[in-house]
């Protein structure tokens, strides 16, 4: 790790909150505890190169879910930095931005075990590493193990500080929420209440006003 003194700890939990869910909250909220850290950065993506487009919510509809979802916890921070940028959004570039806006602070990029294992492959992923300590969940699929080997390894290519989390999986996505509702099952408890009555006012992902 960067031997400079900092004087605070912020995650980022960034992604494009197709809708937000309880597993994204549960994540930053035991990245929080895990990592004694002060506040975490609830950032939603712009224009993510990963994803179709053409399936993802607006920015404004997913910018307003996930302040619904944060309401109450001054611990968990909205933070608009990505979607305030034109064109597609790199973490590298994110990074850039807050760590000249604040230098005083180390933050801490948290993903799942999945995105431990494609960092790489991002655009200049030695800036990533050199800007951030890199806080990693474990997912259903990839052993312990393993997890440990693919964290050596980046820290041997990049210089990375890896911190591997041991904390319980919840096993819920998105992407299985947008199915439940498209398909009209309940999602109540996956995702926040006021969320949930965001999407069925706003007719989201297939849901049905009527």
């Amino acid at each position: 790790m960067n031997n400079t003194s900092y004087q605070k700890k912020t995650g980022i939990l960034g992604g494009t909150f197709n809708p937000i869910h309880t597993g994204h909250l549960m994540l930053a909220e035991n990245a929080l505890e895990y990592c004694k850290l002060d506040e975490v950065l609830i950032m939603p993506s712009g224009c993510s190169y990963f994803k179709d487009q053409n399936t993802v919510a607006s920015v404004t509809d997913r910018i307003s879910m996930a302040r619904l979802a944060i309401e109450g916890n001054d611990k968990l921070v909205l933070s608009t930095v990505e979607t305030e940028r034109a064109g597609n959004s790199y973490t590298y570039e994110t990074l850039d931005i807050l760590c000249s806006q604040d230098s005083s602070t180390r933050y801490y990029y948290i993903i799942g075990a999945d995105t431990l294992f494609s960092m790489e492959t991002w655009r200049n992923p030695g800036d990533i590493f050199s800007k951030c300590t890199v806080v990693c969940a474990k997912r259903e699929g990839f052993s312990d193990e393993k997890m440990t080997e693919q964290k050596k390894r980046l820290e041997s290519m990049f210089g990375a500080d890896i911190i591997l989390m041991d904390i319980p999986e919840v096993p819920i996505s998105s992407s299985m929420i947008r199915k439940l509702m498209s398909d009209g099952y309940s999602c109540k408890y996956y995702i926040p209440d006021k969320v949930l009555e965001y999407i069925k006012e706003k007719g989201l992902y297939g849901f049905d006003r009527n």
